[in-house]
């Protein structure tokens, strides 16, 4: 630790800070003490640095303020942090782990001799002070964060007892730049580099601190600022400061930005990689906060010319001059004189912020209105109100503009004389008339009054009469104000409990809500048994809410109560049908809820048993706060552990998906392939007739084909049930007698069809008269086959074969346990003739598939001498 920061390590004595489960989890790297050396210090470095207080603060605008950088220095700072933030690790987290990043950075402990320790000793509430958080949030919020993006590596610190003293934390940018970067690399900061860093973080937002014996060191600008945004108020000025020269002003970007957040915003938003609106609300905090003044630049007409930013703090550091930096951070508008040619009216003094009045914009409010950049090559002119406020009409009897003023004809002493004065009642409402509203317009001629101008008018007074400028569309909505509930039965019901905020709201509000609370009754139908009881089931919801409230009387803001309260479930578990531990289909307590509490005690049973047996003796108060770290430890163990499965789970539903599309993505490939094939066999001409589109064989010839397979089928039936197969010769004989038969029935099934049908029609088309005959030709062999199958199965089953099978089967039969008490009963004669005819027919099939066999062997192999004989 240098000897600048060494102050901050003495402190006064305070609780034993706690440690969150993960920091035991990382493991720093092995090789971490002495393994290099100092690393060498960049040309030019020890020219650029300033000499930096030992304690107290800072006199303002010396040599030793810690704003008060050299330009080497400020430039060397600049490019260590933004190569922090810019590192992979850090690049895409939010605001409060990259400001913990820096912080830890620069209080890290630069490279000594052999000794290369680079670590930063720190506690979790400690962090959190210097981030201006709670110490929750940085143990939830930022820490896991950290070493989850592999940013940090952490160890927890115990002392001779084992209880926890501290936190050694090593930012790994820091680590790899010393390892991996060399001497050259942005992050390896010397010594005096990093006391200098920590010194300007010290005077920006340091909490403060009281060391032992020495002198305190006094909070930062923004050490009051905590809560929400602290973080990023935090990083933003210090980049802001790190990026202003010497004069104070900050260093604009360029190009072309949007005129509502101006150009102060949009180089915030380019430091911090937010939007230019985050970035807005970011510098109006700033502003409010005193750090920052926006002004305008001055232009040779005194209109607005481009905005500029001034950081205070550093404008004082360099002795910058107190006027310069007063009228930067005034709050009273400056009010230009109009040019002599310029022309129009002038707005009233109490509405000039609100119209674009030129001038200081440095302690704009972050409600307020932004001033607008004038474009580089916009033409200048005069500032006008943006509405035409009337003035009442002297009697006029010259008929020169001059005259109005007190019959002088002068100029008013300053453009804001008689317009800065309140109206008050109906006569200076009288007074504000236009003087061209009964003589008409003074140029051209336009004899009808325009609707548009009467309105600007009325509107006009309207704000006069009221001290501020009111937006048509505030107008219109408090015109399309409902009283009355919707008039859709169940969301009158369902908001009849907050009626009275109804009223309340404007006209678009109560289309928002009205929509909302249609969502959430068709949400909850959708759960529960009974649709009808959602309407019911929303209403009891705001009334509980209302009683936590504390009544309609307690709720200032009614939209934002509504939307994000009221009409809102809190599920205090998993269940979907959970409402603030109330099942909603039921209305009994969530039994998951019950579980829920139930393990929490058991854990809390649990780990107090643990801190019992292996901590005894602890005082009350010590043994709470120990308890307390332990589940907290543990609760942040289950959330680690809660994530991963998650994670886990998205990415086994991500793979099924790509499964599933992948597989649907091949079905309609192979459903477009079969498709395709389908159509180029549906295209084929028949191969036999020619016939196209006949997908290679027309019904005809496929008729035809089917016919002469099954003749012959039929004829070897026919042989294999009769015939000797030895003999060529018989099966021969059998086989053409068996296609003579079936070609006889063919002829006579023909000459029958011709009886019953139209004979003329058929001769009409030949075409329709072939297909009708090898369709009956083709049915007659079917029957004929199965006559054959039928006539060689019983000739067959006659054999010495089947009749020999068919005995044993009887005489196994009647020797059943069941028969052998009485073998020859009606029983089990029934039962033995029914076995032996099964057995029969059983060896007949077997008999007529071998001889089937037999006879295509031979009729291959008379085929293969036929084809060899030639």
């Amino acid at each position: 630790m240098s000897a600048v920061a060494a102050p901050a390590a003495v402190l006064v004595p305070a609780p034993r800070p706690s440690v969150n489960d993960a920091d035991a989890v990382d493991v720093l790297p092995e090789s971490i003490d002495g393994v290099m050396a100092d690393a060498p210090v960049l040309p030019g470095q020890r020219n650029a640095l300033r000499s930096v207080p030992a304690s107290g603060q800072p006199v303002e605008g010396g040599l030793e303020d810690p704003l008060r950088l050299g330009r080497k220095m400020r430039l060397r700072l600049l490019a260590a942090v933004q190569a922090l933030l810019s590192d992979p690790s850090i690049a895409g987290l939010k605001d409060a782990p990259k400001l913990a990043a820096v912080v830890l950075y620069a209080k890290s402990r630069a490279p000594q001799g052999e000794k290369n320790d680079l670590q930063t000793s720190i506690w979790g509430s400690e962090l959190g002070r210097w981030m201006g958080v709670k110490e929750s949030t940085v143990h939830h919020k930022v820490l896991p964060v950290l070493r989850g993006s592999g940013a940090l590596r952490t160890r927890v610190v115990t002392d001779a007892k084992g209880h926890p003293t501290g936190l050694d934390c090593l930012v790994m940018p820091l680590w790899n730049a010393h390892h991996g970067g060399g001497a050259g690399h942005p992050l390896a900061l010397t010594k005096a580099e990093l006391a200098t860093l920590l010194r300007l973080i010290e005077a920006l937002f340091g909490h403060g601190w009281t060391p032992e014996n020495k002198e305190p060191t006094p909070p930062g600008l923004l050490a009051g600022r905590t809560g929400k945004g602290a973080a990023t108020d935090r990083l933003g000025l210090l980049l802001m400061v790190l990026n202003t020269r010497a004069s104070g002003w900050l260093q604009l970007c360029g190009g072309s930005v949007k005129k509502k957040e101006g150009r102060g915003a949009a180089t915030l938003a380019r430091l911090l990689g937010c939007s230019p609106s985050g970035a807005r609300k970011v510098l109006a905090r700033l502003t409010e906060a005193g750090v920052v003044a926006r002004q305008r630049k001055s232009t040779s007409t005194q209109m607005n010319g481009r905005g500029k930013v001034m950081l205070l703090p550093v404008a004082r550091a360099y002795g910058r001059t107190l006027a310069s930096v007063e009228a930067a951070q005034g709050s009273e508008p400056e009010f230009s004189a109009r040019p002599d040619g310029a022309c129009g009216d002038h707005v009233p003094a109490d509405v000039a912020g609100a119209l674009g009045t030129p001038g200081i914009g440095g302690a704009e409010q972050a409600g307020e209105a932004g001033d607008q950049e004038r474009p580089d090559g916009a033409e200048l002119h005069a500032d006008h109100a943006s509405v035409v406020t009337p003035v009442v009409p002297l009697q006029l009897s010259w008929g020169f503009s001059g005259e109005g003023r007190e019959g002088e004809g002068r100029r008013p002493d300053r453009m804001c004389v008689r317009e800065d004065q309140a109206a008050d009642g109906k006569t200076a409402v009288a007074e504000s008339t236009s003087p061209v509203a009964e003589g008409g317009p003074l140029r051209g001629e336009k004899p009808k009054e325009s609707p548009v101008e009467g309105r600007a008018g009325q509107r006009a007074a309207e704000a006069g009469a009221g001290g501020r400028p009111k937006a048509v569309g505030w107008e219109k909505a408090q015109q399309q104000r409902r009283v009355d509930l919707p008039a859709d039965l169940g969301l009158r019901v369902a908001l009849g409990p907050v009626s009275g905020l109804w009223e309340r709201l404007s006209g678009w509000q109560q289309d928002q809500v009205e929509a909302a609370a249609k969502a959430e009754v068709k949400r909850l139908a959708g759960l529960l048994e009974q649709p009808a009881a959602a309407a019911r089931l929303l209403a009891d919801r705001l009334t509980d809410r209302l009683k936590e409230t504390g009544g309609e009387a307690l709720v200032d803001r009614p939209y934002p109560w509504l939307i994000r309260r009221g009409l809102v479930q809190r599920q205090a578990c998993t269940d979907r049908r959970c409402d603030d531990g109330i099942r909603l289909d039921t209305g009994g307590e969530c039994e998951n809820c019950g579980n829920v509490l139930h393990i929490r005690r058991a854990r809390r049973a649990k780990v107090a048993a643990e801190v019992d047996r292996e901590l005894p003796g602890l005082s009350e108060g010590e043994r709470r706060r120990v308890l307390e770290e332990r589940l907290r430890e543990q609760a942040a163990i289950e959330a680690e552990d809660f994530v991963r499965r998650r994670e886990q789970a998205r990415a086994e539903q991500a793979r099924r998906d790509a499964a599933r599309a992948a597989a649907r993505e091949r079905a309609e490939r192979e459903r477009e392939a079969a498709a395709a094939a389908d159509a180029a066999r549906q295209a084929l001409p028949c191969e036999d007739c020619g016939q196209d589109q006949a997908a290679g064989l027309c019904e005809t010839c496929d008729h035809r084909r089917q016919t002469e397979t099954l003749i012959g089928e039929a004829g070897l039936i026919a042989a294999a049930g009769c015939a000797d197969l030895t003999d060529p010769g018989n099966v021969a004989a059998v086989t053409a007698g068996a296609r003579t038969a079936i070609g006889d029935s063919i002829t006579t099934a023909w000459q029958e069809f011709l009886q019953i049908t139209d004979v003329a029609m058929l001769e009409a088309n030949p075409q329709a008269a072939e297909d009708v005959y090898a369709f009956a030709a083709f049915q007659t062999a079917q029957q004929a086959v199965q006559e054959y199958q039928d006539n060689a199965l019983e000739m067959l089953g006659r054999t010495e074969e089947a009749e020999a099978e068919a005995r044993r089967a009887y005489k196994a039969e009647q020797g059943r346990p069941w028969f052998q008490h009485n073998p020859n009963g009606a029983d089990a004669i029934a039962a033995a003739t029914k076995a032996a005819d099964t057995a029969r027919e059983r060896v007949a099939e077997y008999l007529l598939t071998a001889r089937l066999e037999q006879l295509r062997e031979q009729a291959a192999a008379r085929t293969e001498t036929a084809a060899a004989a030639p």
